[in-house]
C-alpha cells in the first residue's frame, strides 16, 4: 500500500490514534520536501511553544466556575464565575483557552473524562488576587476553565479533516508521491505550498502559485472602514463610560487582530460584551454584525 492510501485510511479510521496519523504526516512531509507541512506536524506531535504560532482551531472562549469559601461554614461548589467580575485587561485569557499541548496529550483528556468537561486551572495567584471580588461575602478557594470534551473531539476530527484533504490533493498531483525518494520534491514546491496553504492553514491568501518571485501578504486591514464606523457609532452611543470602554476596546482588538488565528477570540469576547449590554448597543451593532460575521475565519 502507497504511503498516500495509509495515510488516507488512518485519516478515516476513528480508531487510529492522531499521533500515528500524524507521524505517517511527517514521513510524507520529508518526502515532498515541505518545510511548512513539516513544521504543523511537528507542532502539532510536539506541541505548540508559542502562543502566537497556535492554530485557530485550538483556540476556544469558555466558561469559569470555582469552589468559595464563605462566613459560618458556608460555601459554594462548582459556582460559575462570571466574566464581568474579572478585570477586562485579564479577561481574554481567563476566559480564553489555548490549547498548546501536544495532540496526544488533547487524545488522553478526552479518554480520561468523565462528565463532559475537562478542567484547566487558573494559575493559584491569579485566583488569590482576584478571590474576593467574585460573590459578596465568600473567598475563591480555586477556581478553573471549563472546556467542553465535545470541543476536543471536534479538533481531532479537524485535524483527520485537513490531513485527509491534503493528502487527496496531493495524490491528485502525483499519486506516487508518497513514495518518492526523500526530498526529491515529486510535487512542485509552489503547488504543495499552495495546498497545504488551502487545506491545512486555511490561508490561501499568503500564497504566491505563480511565481517564485513574487511576495504576497494578507490584507489584514481591508475592513478597517468598517470597524471605524462601528468605533464611532459606539463612542457616540449613550452606554456608560466603562461599558463603552470595554466594547469599543474589543473593537479594537477585533480590528488589530483581522485575518490573524487570533481575531475569533476577540470576536467572541465583542459578543459576549454585546450580549451582557444588548438593551443598549443591540440597536447600534446591529447594522454591522452581518459582515463581522462574514469575516469570522
Amino acid at each position: 500500500m502507497s504511503l498516500l492510501r495509509d495515510i488516507q485510511n488512518s485519516a478515516i479510521d476513528a480508531n487510529e490514534p492522531i499521533s500515528t496519523l500524524l507521524r505517517k504526516c511527517k514521513i510524507l512531509a520529508v518526502r515532498l520536501g515541505s518545510e511548512e507541512f513539516k513544521s504543523w506536524v511537528e507542532n502539532e506531535l510536539n506541541g505548540y511553544f508559542d502562543r502566537d504560532e497556535i492554530p485557530e482551531y485550538r483556540i476556544m472562549s469558555v466558561g469559569c466556575k470555582g469552589h468559595f469559601s464563605g462566613g459560618f461554614g458556608s460555601g459554594m461548589h462548582n459556582a460559575e464565575i462570571p466574566s464581568r467580575c474579572i478585570p477586562k485587561d485579564f479577561r481574554e485569557g481567563l476566559y480564553t483557552s489555548y490549547l498548546a499541548q501536544p495532540i496526544s496529550s488533547i487524545e488522553s483528556l478526552i479518554e480520561d473524562s468523565d462528565g463532559g468537561t475537562v478542567q484547566e486551572p487558573w494559575p493559584s495567584d491569579v485566583t488569590a488576587h482576584f478571590g474576593m471580588n467574585m460573590y459578596q461575602g465568600m473567598n475563591c478557594l480555586q477556581a478553573w476553565k471549563v472546556v467542553p470534551v465535545n470541543a476536543l473531539v471536534g479538533i481531532l476530527d479537524m485535524i483527520r479533516n485537513k490531513v485527509l484533504n491534503f493528502v487527496l490533493e496531493i495524490e491528485s498531483e502525483d499519486p506516487e508521491a508518497g513514495d518518492a525518494p526523500i526530498n526529491s520534491k515529486p510535487v512542485a514546491e509552489e503547488k504543495v505550498n499552495q495546498i497545504f496553504h488551502t487545506y491545512i492553514t486555511g490561508n490561501v491568501q499568503n500564497v504566491a502559485t505563480g511565481s517564485n518571485n513574487v511576495s504576497q501578504h494578507a490584507i489584514k486591514n481591508e475592513n478597517n472602514e468598517l470597524f471605524n464606523e462601528l468605533l464611532n457609532a459606539l463612542i457616540n452611543s449613550s452606554g456608560t463610560k466603562e461599558s463603552k470602554d470595554q466594547i469599543v476596546g474589543s473593537v479594537e482588538e477585533m480590528r488589530d487582530t483581522q485575518g490573524t488565528s487570533a481575531f475569533k477570540s476577540h470576536y467572541n469576547k465583542f459578543m459576549s460584551l454585546l450580549a451582557d449590554h444588548m438593551q443598549v448597543y443591540g440597536p447600534v451593532v446591529a447594522p454591522f454584525l452581518p459582515t463581522l460575521a462574514s469575516i469570522v475565519p
